[in-house]
């Protein structure tokens, strides 16, 4: 079964350059990126039947990729040139 990896640059492809820039010039948001990029694959793992999870689990860390993910749009948009 094909599960699709939700990478930031996938999902906001018009942030690409402003991505890259924060991750190598902003701490935090780095930090924040490379949390999303686990959760995000951890999940897919789940998905693929590859690790297995309970549903709970699972459902926390979707929650979690999606606060994640909010987050990060917001220091993309803040200041933004």
């Amino acid at each position: 079964m094909y599960v699709e990896h939700h990478a930031l640059i996938k999902e906001f492809p018009e942030f690409r350059l402003r991505i890259h820039d924060l991750k190598t010039s902003d701490p935090e948001f780095k930090s924040l990126f490379d949390e999303f990029e686990v959760i995000d694959k951890e999940i897919c793992r789940i998905e693929q039947d590859i690790e297995p999870s309970s549903d709970d689990r699972l459902e926390i860390l979707k929650k979690k990729r999606v606060f994640l993910k909010d987050t990060l749009f917001h220091l993309l948009t803040e200041n933004s040139p």
